[in-house]
């Protein structure tokens, strides 16, 4: 993890440096709030007239309803991918770009029969693709550099679910590791070639979205096929870098605090205090409200409690665990933001 020594003593940051001071180990005026995967929720797009599943398809709505995460709820940060689904568009699956109340689905895998796993021609021109590209542009041109604008790749242990299918890559990790390990090879390409024309965009960091989630791939697995993959991705990828991956990861957080990432944004199944002794300093810690207790059902002080006790165990930044259901109260996530700055 890099290291940064800058302080405040001209007043309050701007939220922009106030995100990056505290993800590169420094110390910021207040603890951040932030969002390094989507925050969207059904309130947000009719307040700001900014619609799935247009917000996945067309810049000038994407990057309106990114801006509602740091202009309505608060947050530090703006994040305009919203599905997992962009470069799965892009390299050939079909794509169920869902509703309102529905995010996107892959619904066909084109490497499912493939042993070469050749790439399209021209992906990254793809329209799934320049419409990221398009909506950071965007959000660079309105905010300057007052706001950190997140960009969202997926890595390919993802990938290769959204390609091969999680079922059969997940059987060819057991029963063919050298049909996985190509998958993972080729879609690592990927990863590396989308996060770094995000960062041309616009992006100030990139937020890797890899699911070698506890309950489903052993932290073994995770050590073997994709910590060596991951730590060239994040060495190369030319910014502050975030991983995010679902679950309980307690018993991998060790291994993510070895690949070289800067932060690792993780979910409520892991114990804080657990989570920042594992990772040793190595890596900033952005999490982990629970979404479907606290920020979907829960009342407004059961998310402060839930806030403090996320601070109280050593959270450096504050963020929702993972993309929150588009249902979500705003104010339950505008509460964040009072925990952070110390309200009620």
């Amino acid at each position: 993890m890099l290291t940064s020594q800058m302080t405040n003593s001209s007043g309050p940051m701007s939220p922009k440096r106030r995100f990056l001071t505290a993800l590169l180990g420094g110390k910021p005026d207040r603890l951040p709030v932030g969002n390094v995967v989507s925050v969207a929720t059904v309130r947000q797009m009719r307040a700001v007239d900014a619609w799935f599943p247009a917000a996945h398809l067309d810049p000038e709505v994407m990057s309106r309803l990114a801006a509602a995460g740091h202009e309505i709820l608060g947050f530090d940060t703006l994040m305009p991918v919203f599905s997992v689904a962009q470069e799965a568009a892009a390299l050939g699956c079909v794509v169920d770009w869902g509703g309102p109340e529905m995010m996107p689905t892959v619904r066909s895998h084109p490497f499912a029969q493939s042993r070469d796993f050749a790439l399209p021609d021209g992906w990254l021109e793809a329209p799934s693709i320049r419409v990221v590209l398009d909506a950071l542009r965007l959000l660079r041109q309105r905010f300057g550099d007052r706001v950190v604008i997140v960009g969202k790749v997926m890595g390919p242990w993802t990938l290769s679910y959204h390609l091969m299918g999680m079922e059969e890559f997940l059987v060819a990790t057991k029963l063919d590791p050298g049909r996985a390990r190509r998958s993972l090879e080729v879609l690592k390409a990927v990863s590396l070639a989308f996060a770094r024309q995000q960062i041309r965009a616009g992006a100030d960091i990139i937020c890797l979205g890899d699911h070698a989630s506890g309950g489903i791939v052993s932290p073994l697995a995770y050590r073997d096929f994709l910590l060596p993959l991951h730590k060239e991705i994040f060495a190369d990828i030319g910014a502050p870098s975030v991983l995010h991956c679902c679950g309980n990861t307690s018993d991998r957080v060790k291994y993510f605090a070895e690949s070289g990432v800067d932060a690792f944004h993780f979910e409520s199944q892991v114990d804080p205090a657990f989570a920042v002794a594992e990772a040793r300093g190595r890596m900033t810690l952005i999490g982990n409200i629970n979404n479907p207790t606290t920020l979907l059902n829960g009342s407004h002080e059961q998310v402060l409690h839930a806030c403090r006790a996320a601070i109280d165990g050593g959270v450096h930044i504050l963020s929702p665990e993972c993309a929150v259901p588009l249902t979500t109260p705003n104010e339950n996530m505008q509460a964040l933001v009072q925990a952070a700055k110390g309200e009620q």
